[in-house]
Order: structure tokens, then sequence, then C-alpha cells
């Protein structure tokens, strides 16, 4: 197998936003931001949502609130042009 062929991986973790869980895994990106977790280098990645608490996965209902997005629409494209 060629060495040059293949990218390099690293150390990486994905933290969850909301949860704070950390995924330990590995990556072909870097990140600016490191932490060293039992004595390991790790790339930090922050992701907004993971399995951890994406709603899929969890089973729970998250409510949204749409109303003001719907108000600003209507109020925007209700108008009429003469």
């Amino acid at each position: 197998m060629k060495k040059e062929g293949h990218p390099e991986v690293y150390p990486a973790c994905f933290q969850d936003v909301s949860t704070g869980k950390q995924f330990l895994t590995e990556s072909t990106m870097k990140s600016k931001r490191t932490e060293t977790i039992n004595g390991v280098e790790y790339n930090v990645f922050v992701q907004d949502i993971t399995a951890d608490s994406h709603p899929v996965f969890t089973g729970q209902k998250r409510f949204v609130d749409t109303a003001g997005r719907v108000e600003k629409f209507q109020n925007k494209f209700s108008r009429r042009r003469r």
C-alpha cells in the first residue's frame, strides 16, 4: 500500500454543546482548539447536535417556537403592492 495516497489521521474529540458529552474518535480534520484527555492530545470540534442530543436518538420531542418566524413572514409578504 502506498503511504502518500492516504490522508493523515488525528485523534479527535467531538463535543456536544447542549449536553457536554465528548465523543473520542479519529479524524482527518485538524482544529485550532486542542485538549489533552488521558494523556492524548485531541483536536476538539464543538457540535450543536450529536447522537447524544438529537431527538431521533433520544426519543424526546422538542418544541420549536416558529410563531415569530411565521408572523414575520406574513408581515413581510402580506403587503399589497399598488
